[in-house]
């Protein structure tokens, strides 16, 4: 027995787990930020196997490559197999994270705030 050869784009990325939703999958679809072989398409267009895919995300770009058709929604060990990964590397996450103070310590004096105003890139006085 053989599945469906071809399936929706929506439904085929809800169910590789690639979208949490098939409704954010189509309004993903709508606002172009989906790409089938390099062109934009509709939620409702058919992919097959081999097919490229490219998911715009906020600061992250992914490319897959279609392998085996889902229909419904798998669990993600099944669903990983589903798609090979192509995408670049995400970007870099800061090395640390900015200093906080400590709690129980009260608020910071003025001289301090300043230092914290520097630090943030709001060096600013709004007085002047």
């Amino acid at each position: 027995m053989t599945g469906p050869q071809t399936v929706r784009l929506d439904l085929w990325l809800w169910s590789a787990r690639l979208m949490p939703t098939r409704s954010a999958a189509t309004a993903a679809c709508r606002a172009g930020h989906v790409r089938r072989n390099g062109a934009p398409t509709k939620a409702a267009q058919r992919i097959a196997v081999g097919d490229e895919l490219r998911l715009r995300s906020p600061g992250r770009e992914r490319i897959v490559v279609v392998t085996r058709i889902l229909t419904t929604r798998v669990g993600y060990p099944v669903a990983r197999e589903a798609y090979e990964d192509h995408s670049p590397e995400p970007p870099q996450q800061l090395a640390a994270a900015p200093p906080r103070r400590e709690p129980g310590t009260g608020r910071p004096t003025k001289r301090e705030r300043r230092a914290l105003d520097r630090l943030r890139g709001r060096d600013e006085d709004p007085r002047r």
